[in-house]
């Protein structure tokens, strides 16, 4: 008889709490919801409120709650949302600090008792801590991802489809880059319902939603006073449903990089095909020279706080 898969929530908080959700809603899986230990019965709260909601919406994945790694052990999936949420006037890599110490210690008890789970990492500064992550589990490159480039395109979807006043599921976008102000929104395979975006919107307003989708997350951190966490848990999920259904879904996602677009030893979100493999394929898109000068810019920005974090090492 088929066990149900295992999947580990590593952080409590806002991100962990839809996540779990999600998670239990799609069945997919029983879900260990873990925090540090003076959030323990936090973590362990929550997971019981959520289990208590699979009486009145009918999912029968089961969600505990745990400060203790080893309830983590054999994991299928690895959702990493530790560390600390920006706040108003951060930016993504002022974070570096504080959540590099958190990264490293999730990613020792990673690979301690879950050396084969396929990890997303969400934690920012996303591209530097999913590439900490790799470093101390030393995973190859298919078992980590760091979810970004699912919520940026999606971000950059919506503001399409609401200017275009058209049904947002039929619009395709695709964000390359760093989880940062310098993400590489790509026109060239943004369409709505196969018609190029342009045909529906203006240079000048397509240029202004460019802006907004590179400022997407602090727009709400300044509205909220912390990260989001509804559509970042949701990015999250697809990737990973993707991987436990075997489902081959091409997205952008954070992956390590050896040559492929002309770099190496380094996360920057592509598209790739996630499968039951994880991250099975990356595939390289043709760019105009705009975007190529585009990307070079933004993986030069996400490079200087991996630099940052390598000189700690």
């Amino acid at each position: 008889m088929a066990k149900r898969k295992k999947i580990g929530l590593i952080g409590a908080g806002n991100i962990g709490g839809e996540l779990a959700r999600l998670f239990a809603n799609k069945e997919l899986g029983d879900v260990w919801l873990y925090d540090i230990p003076a959030k323990e019965n936090f973590a362990k709260g929550k997971a019981l409120d959520l289990e208590q909601n699979s009486s009145v919406i009918g999912y029968d994945s089961a969600i505990r709650g745990t400060a203790n790694w080893a309830d983590l052990e054999g994991a299928d999936v690895l959702v990493i949302t530790a560390g600390i949420p920006r706040k108003p006037g951060q930016s993504r890599d002022d974070l570096v600090a504080t959540n590099l110490p958190i990264i490293r210690d999730v990613a020792i008890n990673a690979k301690k008792y879950c050396p084969n789970a396929f990890a997303i990492v969400i934690s920012n500064p996303l591209d530097a801590m999913v590439y900490e992550y790799k470093r101390v589990t030393g995973c190859s490159r298919d078992r980590v991802a760091g979810m970004a480039g699912v919520l940026d395109s999606a971000r950059f979807q919506l503001f399409l489809a609401r200017e275009a006043n058209v049904s947002i599921k039929d619009v395709r976008a695709m964000v390359l880059g760093g989880h940062g102000d310098d993400m590489v929104p790509l026109l060239s395979c943004t369409t709505i319902n196969g018609m190029p975006v342009t045909q529906f919107i203006s240079k000048e307003k397509i240029d202004a939603i460019v802006d907004r989708t590179r400022k997407g997350g602090g727009e709400i951190v300044n509205l909220m006073g912390t990260s989001a966490y509804y559509a970042p848990a949701s990015s999250a999920v697809a990737m990973a449903e993707s991987y436990l259904l075997d489902q081959r879904r091409v997205l952008p996602c954070a992956a390590y990089l050896d040559g492929e677009y002309g770099y190496r030893d380094l996360f920057i979100g592509v598209p790739v095909v996630i499968s039951g493999n994880g991250v099975e394929k990356i595939i390289e898109l043709p760019l105009s020279e705009n975007e190529k000068a585009m990307l070079a810019k933004s993986a030069a920005s996400v490079q200087a706080v991996v630099d940052v974090v390598k000189k700690t090492a």
